[in-house]
């Protein structure tokens, strides 16, 4: 193998790839990169066994041929390459990368040693901005949940419409986007749903794969496994108390008092009445209490969330207002805004 590629396009490919790799594997060849150079290009990849990715660049390829390389060290070497080009060659079992005056001589392992690129048929495939619509409920991704089939987003259609959605059981985001093809739904991993491209891609799904296609870039996962649990039900429906007030507001209000909060995951209680909102913490440190402006004409409500819950939730819609459609103090809260129609977000109230 030899070839020269440019150090821009280098660096791209490998940073694309690299953060699939996992640098300490009890498998050596997983903390590596598969580098093939045939044609015109240098295609480079990187798997977890999990997750697969693939990304490639125009190259001046003189000789084919594939290699096993150090994600870490190759980019590191190509991230500091005091030229626009780097040359890659293959010298015995020893990868030479040269670039302006600078030789480095690494070590390597046979491309045979690589697991097999995934392969697969898929039951549907279509053009979507995949990341925008799962960004505002990855949030919600239980973490080191016994129910792993909450540690991540499904993702489905509903009458037609591309629906995300992710809960930890306290809280629960979900996010409508475009028309899709009817398929059955998935659980896309955290990991996974992190290497998402911006931007539309080519997306291509089946009951055990995802496949993102995007430009010279492929990333193709495994899903989490189970039944993901009939969400529907938590979302309160006929909350008919709507306090609208503006999302800033109540995010600056709510870190303010969250100050006299003595441990994380502390609670914050929210008075709602007609003309305002008030923020009340009280802690073995102290108590604090603040109050925003808003849209209200029912009767007073009191209800408590996790603190960080609340700041989590709004922040995923734009700024702008929001509305908070309640029941009563025990019952879960909807969050929705007239700027962000197809976001909603549910917290559960907790005792504060």
């Amino acid at each position: 193998m030899r070839l020269s590629i440019s150090r821009a396009n280098l660096t791209r490919v490998i940073g694309a790839v690299s953060k699939v790799v996992e640098s300490r594997n009890t498998i050596p060849v997983l903390s590596h990169l598969l580098l093939s150079a045939d044609g015109k290009q240098l295609r480079v990849t990187g798997t977890d066994l999990d997750i697969t990715a693939t990304a490639s660049a125009e190259a001046d390829v003189h000789a084919s041929g594939t290699i096993c390389v150090d994600a870490k060290l190759l980019g590191s070497i190509a991230a500091k390459a005091g030229a626009d080009s780097v040359e890659l060659s293959l010298e015995g079992d020893k990868l030479i990368v040269k670039s302006g005056r600078s030789r480095f001589s690494l070590a390597t392992l046979p491309a045979t040693d690589f697991p097999t690129p995934p392969d697969g048929k898929y039951d549907a495939t279509f053009d979507l901005d995949i990341a925008a619509l799962f960004a505002p409920v990855q949030f919600a991704i239980a973490v080191n949940d016994n129910r792993k089939f909450l540690e991540g987003v499904y993702f489905h259609t509903k009458k037609g419409v591309a629906v995300a959605v992710a809960t930890n059981g306290h809280r629960l985001s979900r996010h409508l986007g475009e028309s899709l093809p009817e398929f059955k739904g998935i659980i896309v991993g955290p990991k996974t749903v992190s290497l998402l491209p911006k931007g539309v891609a080519r997306v291509s799904v089946s009951e055990q794969k995802i496949r993102i296609e995007q430009g010279d870039f492929t990333l193709t996962s495994n899903l989490v496994d189970g039944e993901y649990p009939d969400y529907e039900r938590v979302i309160p429906a006929g909350n008919e108390f709507i306090a609208c007030a503006d999302k800033s507001d109540i995010l600056k209000a709510s870190d303010r008092v969250a100050t006299v909060s003595s441990e994380r995951g502390s609670g914050v209680k929210l008075t709602v009445a007609p003309g305002s909102i008030a923020l009340s913490v009280r802690s073995q440190v102290g108590a604090a209490q603040d109050e925003v402006q808003a849209e209200y004409s029912g009767e007073p409500i009191e209800i408590g969330f996790n603190a960080i819950y609340l700041r989590d939730a709004l922040q995923v819609f734009p700024d702008g207002q929001v509305e908070i459609a309640l029941n009563d103090g025990m019952s879960p809260a909807r969050i929705t805004s007239p700027v962000a129609p197809l976001l909603d977000v549910t917290l559960m109230p907790m005792r504060v």
